[in-house]
């Protein structure tokens, strides 16, 4: 089948068929989601704040281990996002709304019984979180409070994934970014309100949270739903067909692996900056940060990539897939490329805002470089992530990322016993390096493999 062929067979339904990759379209979906993502450290920023302003350490250092066990939790399911925007796209570009509807379905019911699963284990979960972190008595209280508070919004905060998911599969970004501000606005307002003018504290904070997350879901789905036409509403039989089951989790599969695989990489930074001391750890964590919030853009174009290369492969439209790949690379590259020119420039003033230690600031300075050029290294591995899920090629992306961590540990072994802390960086950069290049490679044996049969 050509992709002029299904574009005449869907002549009622503009979605399907070739379609034109513009500069418009990408950041209609990168600049809004790019936006939304952003408020997720804000968030961060403010639960410290208010419970920082209680004056009480404990409370603190209580929020943040609780905060880590979160981040465990919540990120290891991240793939359901990921998975339906990919799987959504494709849909979408076929002009298959009955299958969008049965993916929404069977991503959101995945969503609702994990989170009730995770719930339902809330007690053990926190037992290993706990003896994971060791921290003191007054602190671990503290922690038992937030989490078991938190863990109430599970159901709801793996939903609000799925249906992320969903309205990016769709390329509908503005309303992905006006979720994204409803659930962590709301969550802000109630985190003041509740934390710190009622003085309920860190359980006034996870209320907040949960509150936010609750309304997020409720009014995401609301949306969704009410979108909906009665007329290409799947039944149980597709919704739960065998194979589309299969495929939905064997991308989730491949994508959670992916993660754990990128969690290990981050976490063996931290793990061997512990070893050089509580200065350099301090360090590396500052320029990690910087890192990490460089990178927030790069998903968004990330994002961009993933629902218009699905939406390519669905339509059948090679043109389109080459596009997306090229312009989504230019705009990657060059503004990774400025990000790292900014740093090496004003990377210092930044360093100085995150942190008034003297000798922090002075080994921050000495690794800057190292922290610069990440976001040109980690370019290509943000935006192949978003093209391998849209397409659907995660086995790749998941073989390709484990081939890649096991050269960083390699790298790793023979780098930061020769060059200490420079080393641990330099092995940092390769491992982007590597994720971005062997997934490049291997796109045009997918692409030729993937259109051939739609041509």
């Amino acid at each position: 089948m050509t992709a002029t062929q299904s574009l005449e067979r869907d002549t009622d339904n503009p979605e399907a068929g070739p379609f034109l990759v513009t500069n418009r379209l990408i950041f209609s979906i990168a600049l809004p989601m790019t936006l939304g993502f952003l408020t997720t450290p804000l968030l961060g920023l403010v639960d410290t704040a208010v419970v920082g302003r209680l004056g009480q350490a404990e409370l603190l250092a209580g929020l943040a281990v609780g905060a880590v066990m979160f981040d465990l939790i919540f990120t290891t399911f991240n793939f359901l996002r990921a998975a339906t925007t990919g799987l959504v796209a494709q849909a979408y570009g076929r002009g298959d709304r009955r299958e969008q509807q049965a993916v929404f379905w069977r991503s959101l019911m995945i969503a609702l019984v994990t989170g009730a699963a995770i719930v339902l284990i809330s007690p053990i979960l926190l037992s290993a979180g706990l003896w994971l972190m060791g921290p003191g008595p007054e602190v671990a209280e503290v922690t038992r409070t937030y989490f078991l508070y938190r863990i109430l919004s599970g159901p709801a905060a793996l939903a609000n994934y799925a249906i992320l998911g969903f309205v990016l599969g769709r390329g509908e970004g503005t309303l992905g970014l006006m979720l994204q501000t409803l659930i962590n606005g709301t969550n802000i307002v109630l985190s003041i309100l509740l934390g710190l003018f009622l003085g309920w504290g860190v359980a006034g904070v996870a209320i907040g949270t949960v509150a936010g997350e609750v309304i997020g879901a409720l009014a995401g789905f609301a949306i969704v739903y009410g979108r909906f036409d009665s007329k290409d509403a799947p039944g149980w039989a597709m919704i739960f067909a065998r194979d589309r089951l299969k495929k939905l989790f064997g991308l989730n599969r491949d994508i959670m692996i992916r993660s754990f695989a990128l969690l290990a990489a981050f976490t063996l930074v931290t793990r061997i900056g512990t070893s050089f001391g509580p200065v350099t750890l301090a360090a590396n964590a500052v320029l990690m940060t910087i890192f990490l919030v460089a990178g927030y853009y790069l998903d968004g174009l990330a994002t961009a990539a993933e629902q218009l290369t699905g939406r390519s492969i669905g339509a059948g439209y090679r043109p389109a897939f080459d596009r997306v790949l090229r312009m989504t690379a230019l705009w990657s590259l060059g503004l990774a490329a400025l990000t790292t020119l900014a740093l090496l420039a004003f990377g210092n003033a930044v360093v100085n805002m995150l942190t008034t230690a003297p000798d922090v600031r002075a080994l921050a300075y000495q690794y800057m470089p190292w922290a610069a050029v990440t976001a040109l290294t980690g370019a290509l591995a943000f935006l192949m992530d978003g093209v391998f899920i849209g397409a659907g090629w995660s086995r790749d992306m998941r073989n390709m990322m484990l081939a890649a961590f096991i050269g960083y540990v390699a790298a790793l072994a023979v780098l930061v016993p020769a060059f200490g802390n420079h080393g641990l960086w330099a092995g940092l950069n390769l491992f982007l390096l590597l994720r971005g290049a062997f997934l490049l490679l291997m796109i045009p044996r997918r692409a030729a493999q993937t259109f051939r049969p739609l041509q």
